[in-house]
């Protein structure tokens, strides 16, 4: 080959090779996609490791009426299984037992009817814990009928719904979903309008007129508020359609209120990622890092059942977790203003603390 059409091969290769180097020096310094490519997927490994490492010992908290023969029978080793997979606790009051199944607080409840059969209560507010219980008490209704070698099935597993049959799944969909959304919305919106003003130097113009920083966050909240009330109401208009069917139980206004404070909480993050970022990019990523795994672990789209102790404890520091089980509750189980007070109380002190933070932190300018 000659030499001319060797150099233009070998200027190729050289400008392949420069743009590449350039290309990746390029992305190594841009921290926002290190993050969003190598970060954020190692997070989600770390997080969703923690939240499914228990998932494979399903562990179901059930409740005894009553003598149950099919549980009274198991003794010895087979016992000691059982207690395994099992945490049961004896009620005296069926009805009371009922109800904190409807509340969630136990995954079922059984009892025996007058011919001796086995009866489970579920509720399906959670398809995987009533999913579990039927599963581990059938496991043992079969243990028993095969003991009785030769004989006919004595034992007959029924099922019982706590809740009204006709209840769809969006029941127990629409708290999660509006609950992230409303996160969504007011941390993004209170987080990139701070950014954005004080990038632009509107603040910087405000602070000269005759107008506070409390002016400032007061007008963001009122704002924020009307955006979660509209979302409250497209949401529940769209729920309760005939095509999914969600039927509004127990004092469900007070999801109203819910939202409010929520809202309050969750603009208090914006307000403190506003304030430490610098440019509308930096604040994307903050609030990415906060949304997702607060959607996860304050359970808007699954239980948490299966993760360590430590990381449900620490699901209740997030003002999510208050929004989505109050919601739930007021819904979904039948729930009243002693359900929902306290969470709202507990939200409104969690705003308070980040607020006091976004204070100190708040700055008119960049300079």
């Amino acid at each position: 080959m000659s030499r001319t059409s060797q150099a233009p091969d070998t200027e190729r290769a050289s400008a392949f090779a420069s743009l590449s180097r350039v290309m990746v020096i390029a992305f190594v310094r841009d921290r926002m996609a290190l993050f969003f490519v190598l970060l954020m997927p190692l997070m989600f490994l770390v997080m969703f490791g923690f939240l499914f490492k228990g998932a494979g010992s399903a562990h179901v908290k059930l409740a005894q009426f009553g003598p149950v023969q099919v549980l009274d029978q198991v003794q010895g080793p087979g016992r000691a299984d059982l207690d395994k997979v099992l945490t049961i606790t004896r009620v005296d009051d069926e009805a009371a037992g009922l109800d904190k199944v409807r509340k969630g607080d136990l995954d079922a409840l059984i009892e025996q009817d007058a011919q001796g059969q086995p009866v489970l209560h579920f509720s399906a507010s959670d398809q995987v814990k009533a999913g579990s219980a039927q599963g581990l008490v059938n496991a043992l209704v079969q243990s028993a009928n095969q003991q009785a070698t030769g004989q006919p099935a004595r034992y007959t597993l029924q099922v019982a719904q706590v809740e009204d049959n006709s209840l769809k799944p969006i029941q127990f969909l629409t708290p999660g979903l509006l609950g992230w959304a409303i996160a969504t919305g007011a941390i993004f919106g209170s987080s990139l309008t701070l950014v954005s003003w004080r990038k632009k130097r509107v603040l910087r113009r405000l602070r000269l007129a005759p107008v506070s920083a409390g002016a400032v966050v007061a007008s963001r909240l009122l704002v924020s508020l009307l955006v979660a009330l509209a979302q409250t109401v497209i949401f529940l208009l769209v729920a309760t359609t005939p095509v999914f069917g969600l039927k509004l139980t127990g004092d469900w206004w007070l999801v109203v209120p819910l939202v409010l404070c929520a809202t309050v909480a969750f603009m208090s993050i914006g307000l403190v990622t506003g304030a430490v970022a610098k440019t509308e990019e930096a604040a994307n990523g903050l609030n990415q890092v906060i949304i997702l795994p607060m959607s996860f672990l304050g359970g808007a789209f699954f239980p948490l059942d299966g993760a360590p102790g430590w990381l449900q404890d620490f699901s209740k520091v997030l003002p999510l977790h208050y929004l989505v089980t109050a919601a739930q509750s007021v819904l979904s189980r039948g729930g009243g203003v002693m359900d929902a007070l306290p969470q709202m109380g507990g939200l409104l002190a969690f705003a308070a603390v980040l607020t006091a933070i976004a204070w100190r932190l708040f700055r008119w300018d960049d300079a």
